[in-house]
């Protein structure tokens, strides 16, 4: 488990942080409705390799922010460990309501946080769930969100997908895949995944350096040498 901070905290909502669009853009919807959201909060295996999302990534983006940011380790059984992090943030840290970017159920399954958050009593917020998945995307683009493809799935994208950012253009390529192949435009089906570099509530912007594209057999991925904040024009 990873201390957050030593400095006293009175908001009571938390974000589920991943670094992309998604939770990037539910932290700015629960801000424009008021919600304090004091915290970003991860769960992640003890020893995460998180080819889209980097850990170290995070950090940055939380210092962006001026948020700090929670780690809570998670194992087998997941959904006792999910139960006991989110009853920890609420009996230890006073948090009330979780904010996820959740848009749609995945699968066909129950909303995994909803289920976990039950048997806690902790409030769930999902500012994006069931808006029009191009609506969102535009308006990411319409707030000045900066927003890179970090990993791709090749059986929807090509490899040379990573490292994209997200235009107007890149939006319009989508649509014409989801008509042809059914990909989900906001890749909920984990077609992509993303890393978001700047938005309307970053003091500082990411800026990545020495990035190359690696691939797997499913997957083509950024690898991130080197990360850090830089001042906004």
């Amino acid at each position: 488990m990873l201390s957050p901070t030593s400095q006293p905290n009175t908001a009571t909502a938390a974000i589920l942080w991943t670094g992309g669009k998604d939770s990037a853009l539910a932290l700015y919807e629960a801000r424009r409705i008021g919600l304090q959201v004091g915290w970003l909060v991860t769960f992640a295996p003890p020893q995460p390799e998180f080819l889209a999302h980097p850990l170290a990534v995070m950090r940055l983006q939380a210092e962006a922010l001026g948020l700090p940011h929670f780690v809570w380790p998670v194992s087998e059984p997941f959904a006792a460990n999910y139960e006991e992090g989110l009853r920890w943030l609420q009996e230890k840290m006073g948090i009330t309501t979780v904010v996820t970017g959740d848009i749609a159920e995945v699968g066909g399954q129950p909303n995994w946080i909803r289920e976990r958050s039950r048997p806690v009593g902790m409030q769930v917020l999902t500012p994006l769930w069931g808006r029009n998945r191009r609506q969102l995307l535009e308006q990411l683009l319409a707030a000045e969100f900066e927003v890179v493809f970090s990993c791709v799935k090749k059986r929807w994208l090509a490899a040379g997908w990573a490292g994209r950012r997200l235009s107007a253009d890149v939006i319009a390529e989508l649509a014409v895949m989801r008509v042809e192949n059914g990909l989900d435009l906001c890749g909920e089906e984990g077609e992509y995944h993303t890393l978001v570099l700047d938005s309307p509530d970053f003091q500082r912007r990411l800026h990545f350096a020495g990035v190359q594209v690696c691939e797997q057999e499913t997957l083509a991925y950024l690898r991130i040498d080197q990360a850090e904040l830089q001042s906004k024009p």
